[in-house]
């Protein structure tokens, strides 16, 4: 399983925006908490519905993005 497996977008949660699988934590969210300097621990501390491996699939989503590549995802339910 890659760690972008973990990354869900529906257009029914969160208007659309990539989230963490199975909540409704944004992507963008876990790399703003990473901008500011917080720990992974930190991070999950504050969402305690994320897990660690959920804070590494934003990274790993991030760095797929700044690569500028085209990456399809599957919507959820399929």
């Amino acid at each position: 399983m890659s760690a972008l497996d973990l990354i869900s977008i529906d257009p029914e949660i969160c208007h659309g925006q990539a989230c963490i699988k199975g909540t409704r934590i944004m992507v963008s969210g876990i790399l703003d908490c990473l901008a500011a300097g917080m720990s992974e621990q930190e991070i999950v501390a504050e969402y305690p519905t994320l897990t660690a491996e959920g804070v590494r699939a934003a990274a790993a989503y991030g760095a797929v993005l700044a690569r500028e590549e085209v990456l399809p995802l599957k919507a959820s339910g399929q």
